[in-house]
């Protein structure tokens, strides 16, 4: 069922946001060659629940942690560990918050210390790919209006667009109803209204889209070895225009 969210729902919803968003522009100071993903686990645990919220991933599904860190090959849904970062490592950060009962969602990607070109140019396609996605959020679209506008962008740049992992409905849960996928035909799939809540997410690799799955369950790897690269956005459907909820007024700008 896909939850209609009232003006102040939305409200409450972009104040968690900002301090979702608030923990990823810290973390813009934090990560650095020498620390590990677990101690990114650490800093947004703390974080989070030092500014009165809950890190609300930790139990979802029986998930054990307060972020997903995916590293380099690493699609989605990786471990936080010990394992040190080194120069050119390429980290994707998700996490929820829920901020007295209001559920936010966002990733950003970093990459740590000093990048490559072939970094910087799967980065900067992926956000662009993003926020073409969000223009297409729009009261009277459809769903695959958003997904194609994510899918013929990336793939003209030549990268693959993840199709075993896509956006969700958003609240009262973390993942509702409807799904959104980054890939699709323009003008098909269910019409967008005013109220609801998305993610929009896409995971972007150098090569093949297609996937492999660790033997945790959790983790998924791009089938080539290739980079992949994901941002990602809570998004409000209203009369105005797509409302970012998670970006502290810095769209575009991670």
């Amino acid at each position: 069922m896909i939850t209609l969210k009232s003006k102040r729902e939305i409200e409450t919803m972009a104040e968690s946001g900002a301090l979702l968003a608030s923990v990823h522009k810290e973390l813009r100071k934090f990560i650095k060659p020498g620390i590990t993903s677990w101690d990114i686990e650490v800093f947004v645990r703390d974080y989070i629940e030092s500014h009165g919220a809950i890190a609300a991933q930790i139990g979802y599904e029986g998930y054990k942690y307060a972020t997903c860190c995916s590293i380099n090959d690493e699609i989605c849904h990786g471990f936080p560990r010990k394992k040190v970062l080194k120069d050119g490592d390429l980290i994707k950060v998700d996490m929820c918050v829920n901020l007295n009962g209001a559920i936010s969602d966002s990733c950003w990607a970093y990459v740590v210390g000093k990048s490559t070109d072939e970094i910087d140019r799967l980065m900067a396609v992926t956000k662009k790919a993003l926020y073409l996605g969000i223009e297409q959020a729009q009261v009277g679209n459809r769903i695959g209006d958003i997904g194609h506008a994510i899918q013929s962008y990336a793939e003209q740049e030549g990268y693959g667009v993840v199709r075993d992992f896509i956006g969700h409905g958003i609240g009262p849960t973390i993942h509702e109803s409807p799904a959104v996928p980054h890939y699709g035909v323009a003008g098909k799939g269910l019409r967008l209204k005013e109220g609801m809540v998305i993610t929009i997410e896409p995971m972007i690799n150098t090569g093949t889209w297609k996937m492999k799955m660790d033997p945790n369950g959790w983790t998924s790897y791009t089938l080539d070895g290739g980079l992949s690269c994901q941002y990602e956005h809570s998004i409000a459907i209203t009369n105005e225009g797509p409302l970012l909820l998670t970006s502290q007024g810095e769209e575009g700008t991670y």
